[in-house]
């Protein structure tokens, strides 16, 4: 659907975009996240040309946009809606206008258009907000009336260029579920730009980490989540799946500390009840959660581990090889 191929921005001798190869598949929803700098936005403008790229290939649909004229792309931009941050909707137009604006400048006819925009407010939930105007507007309802002008001219592609930040996290939970409802019901492939592995967690199907105009990882996100390659990613991860022990627990203590990580099935398996039964030690839970990443469970888990020092090391042995991971975090004497 997207490929992008060695990718390039420069301004005078800062690169952006540094040589980026990425491909996003038809009807998936692609997140791209780094922290401010990272070069995720250039990227993204890049995709519909907004920004122009000093190298390489954009090509959408086996069409390379690069190569194309301003007029030739200006028609090809028809096909690729875009979402803000900000919304920058027409403060001086209501809703309706607004949204019927794209469809105008499209060249779409009046009949179209009293058509078309029912549709887009209905879809996006603002049927009852047609004659309103931005300022009356909270900031979710908004960016609803920019998904709907983002969707007028029926996209194939929907790039969202940190759409929830400006958000609460209630109303950016509505809008993820929204775009979410989006890609499953019309097949729009998204693109979505954030600096929240919270958004990601929760729409998206792969995601690209980038790191100064670089993409330094690229994976499923429920892989990304289970397993990551880089310190960064893992910064990521932390804000999200993450457990941190006090130091007050660890005092005391008179068996092993470990921490097990659950993937996939063995979240839900009764990996913990199995061992009391099969060895003579006791478990004391200290810390644990579930994160559930695309439905599927990934789990965490830190306790201690009392007993003989023979049956102690059976259970970690017994528990290692059921779960993806233990790792002894205090081994105590």
């Amino acid at each position: 659907m997207i490929d992008i191929v060695n990718v390039t921005k420069t301004y005078k001798d800062v690169k952006a975009v540094d040589q980026v190869d990425l491909k996003i598949q038809s009807g998936e929803i692609f997140g791209i996240i780094g922290y401010s700098g990272a070069g995720k936005s250039t990227l993204l403008r890049c995709l519909n040309l907004l920004e122009r790229p000093t190298a390489g290939q954009i090509v959408i649909n086996k069409k390379d946009l690069t190569a194309l004229t301003k007029q030739e792309v200006r028609k090809e931009r028809q096909k690729i809606g875009m979402i803000f941050q900000h919304f920058h909707l027409i403060s001086s137009k209501k809703v309706y206008d607004n949204i019927a604006f794209s469809l105008k400048a499209a060249g779409k006819s009046k009949e179209e258009i009293q058509k078309r925009v029912p549709e887009l407010l209905e879809m996006v939930g603002l049927t009852d907000r047609a004659d309103h105007y931005p300022a009356q507007l909270s900031g979710g309802q908004k960016q609803r009336v920019g998904i709907a002008r983002a969707l007028a001219n029926e996209p194939k592609v929907l790039l969202c260029d940190e759409a929830t930040s400006a958000l609460d996290p209630t109303t950016t939970a509505s809008i993820l579920q929204l775009l979410k409802k989006i890609n499953e019901t019309l097949g729009i492939t998204i693109v979505l730009i954030t600096h929240e592995m919270e958004v990601v967690r929760q729409i998206c199907h792969r995601v690209a980490v980038m790191e100064k105009g670089r993409v330094i990882e690229v994976n499923d996100v429920y892989e990304l989540f289970a397993n990551p390659q880089t310190e960064l990613t893992k910064q990521f991860i932390h804000t999200v799946h993450s457990l941190t022990l006090p130091e007050r627990l660890l005092i005391g203590r008179k068996g092993p500390i470990v921490q097990i990580n659950f993937r996939g099935e063995s979240a839900e398996e009764s990996i913990i009840a199995e061992t009391l039964k099969k060895y003579a030690v006791l478990v004391n839970i200290l810390h644990g959660q579930i994160t559930y990443i695309q439905d599927r469970p990934l789990g965490t888990l830190i306790v201690e581990i009392t007993g003989e020092t023979l049956e102690i090391q059976k259970a970690i042995q017994y528990i290692t090889n059921r779960t993806d991971q233990l790792e002894v975090l205090a081994d105590v004497a």
